[in-house]
């Protein structure tokens, strides 16, 4: 087995670069002294009957890469605070994951005034802190870290509630990194751009475990920045890049230059963009694009292919399977009509489980029961939705509380996603449940709509009735207009943001009864469906 911790004194007297930000850039003997000293002086701090746990809430600076080394070598644990979270909520990711210390900076001190009591806090800019790490050895005891340690917890997304912190040991690290190596055939020369934060799964496991697997650099900037993306990836040759959410969508949104194929980027690896989206940066961008399902637990993977068909997920080990939540039994098979309208989604969409699991998720810190509900007779549910066609492909059906429920029935929300996306106009959709009157759902869609683009409602109907695969019930009631849609730091759509505003912002558009058009929501219709949100 290999763990992080011998990965990186494997490569402690190397002076290849492992690190490239702004104009600075760090070899891997640099890195591992910058670990060494920082482990060294948590040690001092922690207090023993405790566990080694240390929330880091900065942005993808330097020091985030230190601090995680640093746990790396000494057998801690980083738990990387989401930095979109405020106050109380705040306060309960670093109790809730029993961090010893708290590594930030200046910016982020002002969150923690209303976050409750957090413990001892290091802050990394602060007037004592080079001092403080100096004054402790390069070389540092010799600490023992077995495959089985914790080394990270990562919290999931959150976009159903308060995230859940997902445990991940020094073996599981290392091989993630090991699998993504050989399948992005990664070597001399490759160099990763991972913007996104370095508590999502997407920039430690594709990013930097790979990095250190391949003995390469990561490079990244403190915050993702669609137009400063390729100019990035121009400046540190970046060869890969990691990306989830909506990234790719975001740097397609920025203007096209005739030489955007010109850099050395040959693969974006990551998951959840749209077939449109990959198709159009591997185009633009003169590279492939490796988009497979996944998430932050593990375990199931789903593999996109070149012969799938158009909307399809992709396909899968002959274990995982989409089944009934409540029976448990295996779904029938989606039914296309002649215009390729899915007949009987009521019935063929289930929840992915993967019935033999072996290896990958290691549970949730410090909460049995949501660990539980994970692994339910011997089988791991992942709470994501999905129908399954005649030949197997998968097509994704939005997440378990995805579910909408309008006179009767039921029906998944990426479905009418998908359809709602092909309007020329939208860049981005969301399509969630709002409450009906007395019972039950409505749809609304929030739209981000293309820039100088702008919303006509009556020519949204006439698209909405030349759809053929709409189903009756999945027409919006509610459809709401946005230059940008909130975003979790993932970069995933807020949908519980959007579900709580539902239609108290502007501008929305209302269709009060089946059959009638969309009209500007006024007053009075707040008025009468305002009550409805407290139901």
């Amino acid at each position: 087995m290999t763990t992080a911790a011998e990965l990186l004194l494997e490569r402690g007297d190397s002076d290849a670069v492992a690190l490239r930000f702004g104009d600075g850039s760090w070899t891997y003997r640099d890195l591992l002294a910058e670990a060494r000293r920082r482990a060294s002086l948590f040690d001092g701090l922690r207090a023993a009957p405790g566990p080694p746990h240390i929330g880091v809430l900065l942005d993808n600076v330097p020091e985030y890469l230190f601090w995680l080394a640093a746990a790396a070598v000494s057998g801690s644990v980083v738990v990387g605070i989401n930095s979109t979270y405020r106050g109380a909520q705040l306060g309960q990711l670093i109790r809730h994951t029993d961090c010893q210390v708290l590594v930030t900076d200046r910016s982020f001190e002002p969150l923690l005034a209303d976050a409750g009591p957090v413990g001892p806090v290091i802050v990394v800019d602060g007037d004592d802190y080079a001092a403080r790490v100096a004054a402790h050895p390069v070389d540092g005891p010799g600490w023992e870290v077995g495959d089985d340690d914790l080394f990270l917890l990562i919290f999931t997304s959150g976009s159903t509630g308060l995230p859940k912190a997902v445990r991940c040991t020094q073996g599981r690290f290392a091989r993630t990194g090991k699998h993504v190596m050989t399948v992005a055939n990664l070597g001399e020369g490759d160099v990763i751009y991972s913007p996104l934060p370095f508590f999502h799964s997407s920039s430690l496991y594709t990013g930097w475990s790979s990095a250190i697997n391949a003995g390469i650099p990561i490079s990244t900037r403190d915050r993702f920045s669609a137009s400063n993306t390729l100019p990035d990836i121009r400046r540190f040759g970046a060869t890969m890049l990691t990306y989830t959410g909506k990234v790719l969508n975001y740097i397609l949104a920025t203007e096209e230059r005739p030489d955007d194929a010109g850099s050395q980027l040959r693969l974006a690896m990551g998951n959840e963009a749209s077939n449109r989206d990959i198709r159009e940066f591997a185009r633009r961008f003169g590279c492939t694009v490796r988009d497979s399902y996944g998430s932050t637990e593990g375990i199931i993977i789903i593999r996109r292919d070149p012969s799938m068909p158009e909307g399809a997920l992709g396909s899968s080990d002959p274990t995982v399977k989409v089944l009934d939540p409540d029976t448990g039994e295996e779904c029938p098979r989606v039914v296309f009509d002649s215009d390729g309208r899915a007949t009987n989604l009521e019935e063929a969409v289930g929840e992915i489980v993967e019935t033999a699991p072996t290896s990958g998720f290691e549970g949730y810190y410090n909460n049995e029961e949501a660990t539980t509900a994970r692994f339910r007779g011997g089988r791991y549910w992942s709470g994501d939705l999905a129908y399954r066609d005649a030949d197997g492909w998968l097509y994704f059906a939005g997440r378990s509380t995805e579910w909408l429920r309008v006179d009767g029935e039921n029906f998944a929300a990426a479905p009418v996603e998908a359809i709602v996306g092909r309007h020329p106009d939208v860049r981005s959709v969301a399509v969630y449940a709002v409450p009906d009157d007395p019972v039950g759902d409505r749809v609304m869609v929030a739209l981000e709509l293309r820039d100088g683009a702008t919303f006509d409602p009556v020519a949204f109907d006439t698209f909405l009735g030349a759809q053929p695969d709409l189903g009756t019930k999945w027409v919006p009631a509610f459809v709401r207009t946005t230059v940008e849609l909130p975003k979790l730091a993932s970069m995933k759509i807020d949908k519980q943001r959007l579900r709580r505003e539902a239609w108290r912002v502007e501008p929305v558009f209302f269709r009060a009864g089946k059959g009638e058009p969309l009209r500007p929501i006024d007053a009075d219709d707040r008025a009468r469906l305002d009550p409805l949100l407290g139901r």
